[in-house]
């Protein structure tokens, strides 16, 4: 279900912040570069001044201008020469007393210099300044005139005006502020297809919507009882959930499979083959190192194209387990088909004595049927009180009657009803498979004996069966516990394995004792009983 989204769509949130990023990173650059570039242009104008000024200064013609009145006039001509080459605004050379030799104006020659920021160049002192003249702003340069012995007969001032300083730089900047905009623009621009195409990448959903879509897709997956894998377009798994993970511990396949090639993970898949020829595959059954498994294939396809392949698949004795899970009702059914058989078994024997006549006997084998059938029940019932479980041990006598097995038994304390009836199910489970187990055991012995023994004490419900027929083997008993574990044939080895199940779900224990005269199961259960919870 797709949910409403609040506040700002992606592809909104996507253009505004590449606009942004894109308009404060061209800004910056661009502030900087033209702050960069002002000043690089400043300095050389200033240089440019230094070097027209020095060169002037060392002019033989305005050193004797300076020291001889009679060529003052060949260093306004100079001056004139000079600044229509180099194209600065002015070239004024004025003596230690401020007064002009040359400038722009031939009508301010002999005048007083002005600007007053002339006083450092009549010390001996080379400089640049900016200050006002009669020609207006100027930056300029000042460059002391000596002699060749080294005596200081004036100062030559070159100037720029500062409007045209200031022109050159705003050129300068005109180019940056247009690479600027034209950068911005297309940002912008790319900001807008960026968010376009990450929309229809993501089909028009918002993050929010993404993140529920992946939560809801972790849950689905985390929560089907089949294993399920996934792959790429190269054959590498994207996708195993945790049921996947668990089949693949017990078949001895170890370590996260997310990441590998599918073939070198897992070589029953062909889940290659699904990839390449995009052809279902339905309940197929495959070996997994001796698991039997029932796999389902298809390819995974989007707009027409296969883009991966995935399989589901599931442990085949499952199923089993589940049935054999069932064997509390199971017990029960057999509880009744026994005792239904035996009582058929003893009214054929009542109505043949009744045709033939013969009473007395009659009258003795119900008498005696009726006492064994008391002395059972009596028995039985002093030792459970649950009625379910004393009706299950009743019937189990029955059947190793049938079986030519004895069965007794006993114990030296009452089992009281327990507080949680959901339990004796699972102890129904446990002592029903003991018992089978011992009942198969016994089956060649020449004496059939088995005994149940029962005990309550402390909270805590204890019993044993033990056979007459010993002499497990050590490599069978370390493996007998587990799960499809058999030395009797194919499809079995669930009993033993549901036994040690239930016990640690009921927070119990089991031993064995085996040697070459007796196997003896022992096992212990948390049991609280009804009167205590209440």
């Amino acid at each position: 279900m797709r949910l409403k989204h609040k506040g700002l769509s992606l592809q909104v949130i996507i253009i505004l912040f590449v606009c942004t990023v894109v308009i404060l990173a061209f800004s910056v650059t661009g502030f900087l570069i033209s702050r960069e570039l002002t000043g690089q242009t400043k300095n050389e104008l200033a240089e440019k001044t230094r070097n027209i000024a020095r060169m002037v200064s060392h002019s033989p013609l305005v050193i004797k201008g300076l020291q001889d009145k009679q060529k003052e006039d060949d260093i306004q001509e100079f001056a004139l020469e000079t600044r229509q080459l180099t194209n600065v605004r002015y070239i004024v050379v004025f003596d230690m007393n401020g007064i002009r030799k040359s400038h722009p104006d031939e009508w301010k020659i002999g005048n007083h210099f002005v600007g007053g920021d002339e006083q450092r160049a009549l010390n001996g002192k080379s400089y640049s300044s900016i200050a006002k003249g009669t020609l207006g702003m100027s930056m300029r340069w000042f460059e002391p005139v000596f002699t060749t012995d080294g005596n200081q007969v004036g100062v030559v001032a070159v100037g720029i005006m500062l409007d045209k300083v200031n022109e050159v730089v705003q050129n300068s900047n005109k180019i940056i502020y247009t690479g600027v905009g034209l950068g911005i623009v297309l940002g912008v621009l790319g900001g807008v297809l960026l968010a376009g195409r990450i929309k229809k990448i993501l089909f028009g959903l918002e993050p929010p919507e993404i993140a529920n879509l992946w939560q809801e897709r972790n849950a689905m997956l985390e929560s089907v009882r089949e294993g399920i894998v996934a792959i790429n377009q190269e054959g590498y798994i994207v996708i195993a959930n945790a049921e996947a993970v668990r089949i693949f511990e017990r078949a001895g396949i170890d370590g996260n499979p997310i990441g590998h090639k599918v073939d070198e993970y897992m070589e029953f898949s062909r889940l290659i083959d699904v990839l390449e020829y995009g052809k279902e595959a339905y309940d197929q059954e495959r070996d997994l190192n001796g698991m039997t498994i029932v796999v389902n294939r298809l390819p995974v396809r989007v707009d027409g194209q296969i883009v991966g392949a995935i399989a589901t698949f599931r442990d085949k004795t499952e199923l089993k387990q589940l049935a054999e899970q069932l064997s509390g009702v199971k017990k029960y059914a057999d509880a009744l088909r026994v005792k239904s058989h035996e009582f058929m078994n003893k009214l054929h024997v009542i109505l043949g004595m009744v045709n033939i006549g013969e009473y007395k006997k009659l009258q003795a084998y119900i008498h005696e049927i009726t006492d064994k059938y008391q002395m059972e029940v009596g028995s039985i019932s002093s030792l459970v009180k649950d009625p379910i479980l004393a009706g299950f041990l009743l019937s189990k006598m029955s059947y190793a009657r049938e079986q030519g097995v004895k069965l007794n038994i006993c114990g030296d304390s009452v089992l009281p009803l327990p507080s949680d009836s959901e339990i004796m199910d699972k102890i129904i489970t446990i002592i029903g498979n003991l018992i089978d187990n011992a009942m198969e055991a016994v089956q060649d012995h020449n004496q059939k004996e088995i005994e149940v023994r029962i005990g309550y004490d402390n909270k805590k419900f204890s019993f044993s069966v033990q056979d007459n027929k010993g002499g497990i083997p050590a490599e069978v008993q370390v493996n007998m516990f587990s799960k499809g574990f058999s030395t009797k044939g194919e499809n079995r080895g669930f009993g033993l394995f549901l036994v040690r199940k239930n016990i640690e779900k009921l927070g119990g224990n089991i031993n064995l004792f085996s040697n070459e005269e007796y196997t003896m199961f022992t096992v212990e259960i948390p049991y609280q009983e009804k009167e205590e919870s209440a």
